[in-house]
């Protein structure tokens, strides 16, 4: 998921500064950086049902948990993963592949979405999917946090673990939920737009910010703050830089007696 996360950011950061820069760019490279922003974009949430499954898997099958999750099999749910979060969007270019002219790919436009796949089609399709995709992953969700909260109140030489876990899942449905702004960011983008006129870039700056960096700032502190010996570390590093901040300034305060 960080690498997923990183890929998702680098190309949306990208577009952002080159819609900023140039305004309109090509239309091939549009589709590019729309159809990789889209496929990561939508990774995300199936990324974080895949992680509670085994979270799930590990507390309330112990004994089993290394025989179901094994390297070779996580490498076929990553690939599984993109398969089912490329497959429904990329129909979208062979859409407008078949419906659109040559000499449309070699225009400039701005690049949204709507620029590029325009059939009205396509537009009942993403919005079938989106439910689709984020129904399944939410009862997941959902299901895995009751199944792991029931086995933490009957086992009680795993409630740390099992506490753990649930605390994980919190997390992951707080991501997710963050996550689901990205599908009502356009209609609120519109509101804001006409209540502040003149203030579309603003209003897309904070969007973005809002939208796609702040969902993924909690994959660190899931993964990373959490962790006891990163945290262990980090308390020592802090620690560290207050003892040398404090005798910088004595040292500075004799130095000025």
């Amino acid at each position: 998921m960080v690498i997923n996360d990183a890929i998702q950011l680098t190309v949306t950061i990208t577009l952002f500064v080159l819609s900023y820069i140039f305004y309109k760019i090509n239309v091939s490279f549009c589709c590019f950086f729309i159809l990789v922003a889209v496929f990561t974009t939508r990774n995300t949430p199936v990324n974080l049902a895949s992680m509670a499954i085994e979270r799930y898997i590990a507390i309330c099958e112990p004994l089993r948990h290394s025989q179901i999750c094994t390297v070779r099999r996580t490498y076929g749910v990553i690939g599984l993963i993109w398969f089912i979060c490329v497959a429904p969007d990329i129909t979208d270019l062979f859409v407008t592949l078949a419906t659109e002219s040559l000499s449309f790919f070699h225009q400039s436009v701005f690049c949204l979405r709507q620029n590029v796949f325009k059939d009205p089609i396509l537009a009942y399709k993403r919005l079938a999917f989106d439910i689709i995709y984020f129904s399944c992953v939410f009862l997941t969700l959902v299901f895995t946090y009751l199944r792991i909260l029931f086995a933490a109140r009957a086992l009680s030489t795993e409630k740390l673990s099992a506490q753990k876990a649930r605390n994980t899942i919190l997390l992951h449905g707080a991501q997710l939920a963050m996550c689901m702004l990205s599908y009502i960011s356009p209609s609120m983008e519109i509101v804001l737009h006409l209540i502040f006129p003149g203030r579309i870039l603003e209003i897309r700056y904070a969007n973005y910010l809002i939208v796609y960096i702040l969902p993924r700032f909690l994959s660190p502190i899931i993964y990373g703050v959490r962790d006891k010996k990163f945290r262990k570390y980090l308390k020592m590093y802090f620690q560290s830089s207050r003892c040398r901040g404090t005798q910088r300034v004595a040292a500075e305060y004799n130095g000025s007696m």
